[in-house]
């Protein structure tokens, strides 16, 4: 098993997110390794030997991050020598790297960059092709007998990446056999997870015993992550793609991705590969569907443009939406959804147009229309078709869930046209 330990202040006072962590669990979880914990400490001499003593007491790999800079309060590379009972020497090879680096960005070495080369004398060094700092590699008797392998890497996140994929993970593979991880996350859209672990339960339960089931919630979506373990590689991406066939056939209704997709990159599919164009016209999103869509390079292509009518005056003068209907209706309402989707339609001369309106909150809710309340409105060359929401009482998340809606609501309804299409 593989223990992780964070080294910094900055992660414990909030001011940087300990994004290092989740991708060394990650790349290692792929490559069959177990992690048991994460532990983030102070840059303490006393909290880094507990910290060590304790994880190696219980993993047999112990991967740790920070605290190997050239300044004073990097004491990481001091305590583990303290730790292992041996002391600083310099290298030479590591020497020559640093040299190599400051000559080719046309900088002098410091008195501090030299330090930068002397390494606890019984580890080994890991180069370091993106920093001055060297990972060390050390192996440790454990309690239980045999050796405990202990790494230590800079914290930057981009140095210890590149150390971890081109060295360490490819020694911890010559070291240990591990078996094959194969994940596969469904994505799914509009349906709460407590209720969609209730749709599934018969098939969750009928997993097989390498194959488990994760549910990751997020405003908007729940990703399903199948993760398989076996020993044969193919035979595992087979039975696991069976299990997501099984579910697909399930769920239809709520699927709209696998993996890493985004509901903006396939919408944006859909509309390149029919030709069609889309334009927003949002008062409740203030332009955040728009927003989602740019930000799919090559979206120029179908994109036109967005109008963020905020305000009544500007639904009115604008879009040209009837002040009666909004003085009848309220701005929130089917009727100013639907008159906001046609307006851009007919402005932007677009195939398909994303409408919304609705009460993010904090404040704005009524006994009838409550915080949340939300209408989205879809524009097709057929019409327009427009849906009511009550999605909660958190505006970001009231705000994330209405783009993610709409454009799922678009990607069903070009789907549907093109099934209609194809039948016809």
């Amino acid at each position: 098993m593989v223990e992780i330990i964070n080294i910094g202040d900055e992660l414990l006072i909030g001011q940087v997110v300990n994004t290092n962590a989740s991708w060394m669990a990650e790349q290692l979880n792929l490559s069959g390794f177990r992690v048991n914990q994460v532990t983030v400490i102070s840059d303490s001499r006393d909290h880094i030997l507990n910290a060590l003593a304790e994880a190696g007491s219980r993993s047999s790999i112990v991967l740790i991050s920070g605290g190997i800079g050239p300044t004073k309060d990097d004491i990481t590379k001091h305590t583990l020598c303290d730790f292992f009972n041996c002391s600083l020497v310099f290298n030479q090879e590591a020497f020559d790297d640093v040299k190599d680096m400051f000559a080719r960005r046309g900088y002098p070495v410091t008195e501090l960059n030299r330090q930068q080369a002397e390494l606890p004398e019984n580890c080994t060094g890991i180069p370091n092709k993106l920093g001055t700092a060297r990972g060390m590699w050390f192996e440790k008797g454990s309690p239980g007998g045999g050796k405990t392998i202990f790494v230590s890497m800079p914290g930057v996140p981009f140095e210890m990446k590149a150390m971890m994929t081109g060295y360490v993970i490819p020694w911890l593979k010559q070291r240990f056999i591990t078996p094959f991880i194969f994940h596969r996350t469904i994505l799914t859209q509009g349906v709460g997870e407590s209720f969609l672990a209730a749709e599934i339960a018969g098939w969750e339960n009928a997993l097989p015993g390498h194959i488990r089931l994760a549910y990751l919630p997020q405003p908007g979506i729940v990703r399903l992550r199948l993760t398989g373990t076996g020993e044969d590689e193919d035979i595992l991406h087979r039975q696991v793609e069976r299990e997501v066939e099984k579910l697909e056939q399930l769920i239809p209704q709520y699927i709209f991705g696998y993996d890493g997709e985004t509901l903006e990159e396939i919408v944006g599919r859909i509309l390149a590969g029919t030709g069609t164009t889309l334009a927003t016209a949002e008062s409740c999103t203030g332009g955040y569907v728009a927003h989602l869509v740019t930000s799919i390079a090559g979206s120029s292509a179908y994109f036109k443009g967005s109008v963020v009518a905020y305000s009544n005056s500007i639904k009115e003068q604008v879009l040209g939406v009837d002040p009666d209907t909004i003085r009848q209706y309220g701005a929130v309402s089917r009727e100013v959804v639907t008159a906001m989707a046609l307006a851009v339609q007919r402005k932007f001369e677009a195939d398909y147009v994303i409408a919304t309106s609705g009460i993010a909150g904090p404040g704005g809710g009524t006994p009838e229309k409550p915080m949340g309340t939300t209408w989205i409105a879809i524009a097709s060359p057929d019409g327009v078709v427009a849906s009511h929401y009550l999605f909660g009482d958190s505006r970001d998340r009231n705000i994330r869930r209405t783009a993610l809606q709409a454009l799922n609501l678009l990607r069903k309804k070009i789907n549907a046209g093109n099934a209609d299409n194809a039948g016809n």
